[in-house]
């Protein structure tokens, strides 16, 4: 039976930063990486902005982000726990430029910052507009290179065993499959985190890779991980229109903070009727209020305009964005860019203390998948790279200080499920999850939400994805779309729950 110190679930930022300061810490463990595709197929690598850190003390302050960051979070927000994460910042940011992380300057040698919606200032550091595939590269550079950690791609984690001691439930490993081989196996763990990113994918408009199917809040929530604010999924405004495409293009915030502006079909502004701040306006604002001006003149999609913008330095600043835009004939500089507003971030997820512990002993969750109190109802742009270092720091010092304490388990686990199929045919599910795409779209978006309308749909087709399957048999596809049907359930009960709460 395998065992590892520690078992990483997920290789975006949180968990990779996690993994490199651990090691660093205490090359007398051992750490396991698993992730269900190839390590690099995260939401982290498709992270254009940037990391929001205050490094201007004349222009800018700790106290304007904190300021900026509970204002989009509407309430919402942990006031400490802000505090923390950016106050923390400065010193993870020269954690990854310790690296080798390269972020843009300008020609006179210093930042070159960049402006999003809902921030006062410029603050946003980036490389291009591809910043979190280049944290990503130099992560993994290091990771692959350290001898206490082993990586192991084509991993899914199926289920955490969690068991009884001292009246404490404690978590001691976890069932994977590995599709290398089509086998269930079991692996002990002293301690478990879970960086397994977000859901986009229950939606039918979304920036999320395929593989962002709530996998983390899934397992955690079959163990009776509590759940907070999953009802609160983050939409962004700009991702570029593509009839049936999934995922969406996303064309980063900071091209409205360079400029650009959203325009209706008639080539009118039109975000000034429902925020002073126009197109600067928080993700939600100007989310919201594309989604009305669709509504109202019955159009599929609303358009950004660059035309008016320097392109040259448009090109230099947006490469990735202006290619992709030209491989499919739009030319930001004589073109408008057809947007959606899409499912981009989960703000809610398994609720976590300011060490990344769960409600269970030895489990740990930071990234996406977990509700650290940082974003409230609306995550402000580029604070989500910055919530991933900081927790995937506060985490790392937390096991350095307890796992003494944690004790590998003696028992000897099999899974429920005997055996894995081999059958290549996936459309059965690509249905199903198409299925409850719309089932989720139509809840989350509805003014009048039938909360058993909803959950009557969805246990048909849990239905039909058991009757897909022989019995004690499990296949990739299946797992995936269970999460995504065990997340789905979890965000309209907690709908329903704010609902009912309001009235």
């Amino acid at each position: 039976m395998l065992k590892t110190d520690v078992l990483i679930v997920g290789s975006g930022i949180s968990g990779l930063f996690f993994a490199m300061k651990t090691a660093r810490k205490r090359p007398d463990l051992s750490l396991t990486i698993m992730t269900k595709g190839t390590a690099q197929n995260t939401n982290t690598q498709l992270a254009q902005g940037g990391i929001a850190v205050v490094t201007n003390l004349i222009k800018d302050s700790f106290e304007q982000h904190i300021k900026d960051t509970l204002q989009s979070g509407d309430g919402l927000c942990d006031e400490a726990i802000v505090k923390m994460v950016i106050e923390q910042a400065p010193e993870r940011l020269e954690e990854l430029i310790g690296i080798g992380t390269s972020f843009d300057k300008n020609k006179d040698g210093n930042w070159d910052l960049g402006l999003e919606g809902g921030h006062s200032q410029h603050r946003i550091l980036h490389h291009k507009d591809s910043s979190g595939l280049e944290i990503e590269k130099k992560l993994l550079k290091i990771i692959v290179e350290m001898p206490n950690v082993t990586l192991l791609e084509n991993h899914q984690v199926l289920d955490l065993n969690t068991e009884i001691k001292q009246n404490k439930t404690i978590c001691t490993g976890a069932y994977f499959l590995s599709t290398q081989n089509n086998e269930i196996q079991y692996i002990r763990a002293r301690s478990i985190l879970l960086s397994t990113g977000g859901c986009g994918q229950l939606f039918e408009n979304t920036t999320n890779p395929e593989i962002a199917t709530g996998d983390g809040i899934a397992i955690a929530a079959r163990a009776g991980v509590k759940m907070e604010d999953m009802q609160y999924i983050q939409f962004h405004p700009t991702a570029l229109y593509t009839a049936k495409k999934n995922p969406l293009f996303l064309i980063s915030e900071a091209v409205r903070g360079f400029g650009a502006y959203v325009v209706n079909e008639d080539q009118k502004r039109f975000l000034f009727k429902y925020d002073s701040r126009g197109e600067l306006a928080t993700r939600d604002i100007v989310s919201r209020a594309i989604s009305i001006e669709m509504l109202q003149t019955q159009k599929k999609n609303v358009y950004l305009d660059c035309r008016h913008l320097d392109m040259a330095a448009f090109y230099k600043k947006f490469p990735s964005i202006t290619e992709h835009c030209n491989q499919l004939d739009l030319y930001p500089e004589k073109d408008l860019i057809p947007i959606v507003p899409a499912a981009h971030y989960q703000c809610g997820g398994i609720k976590v203390d300011r060490n990344g512990a769960t409600s269970i002993k030895n489990l740990y969750a930071v990234g996406e998948c977990a509700r650290t109190g940082l974003h409230g109802k609306n995550r402000l742009a580029s604070n989500s790279l910055l919530e991933a270092l900081v927790f995937a720091h506060q985490a790392s010092e937390n096991i350095d200080r307890k796992i003494a304490a944690f004790k590998f388990s003696s028992d000897i686990l099999v899974s429920k499920f005997s055996k894995v199929s081999t059958q290549k045919d996936y459309s059965t599910f690509l249905i199903l999850k198409k299925e409850l795409r719309t089932i989720v779209t139509h809840f989350y978006t509805s003014d009048e939400r039938n909360i058993e309308l909803t959950m009557e749909k969805m246990m048909e087709l849990q239905k039909m994805a058991a009757n897909s399957i022989h019995k004690n048999e499990i296949t990739i596809p299946f797992i995936e779309f269970s999460n995504m049907l065990t997340t789905a359930r979890i965000i309209v009960k907690q709908c329903s729950m704010e609902n009912a709460a309001m009235h």
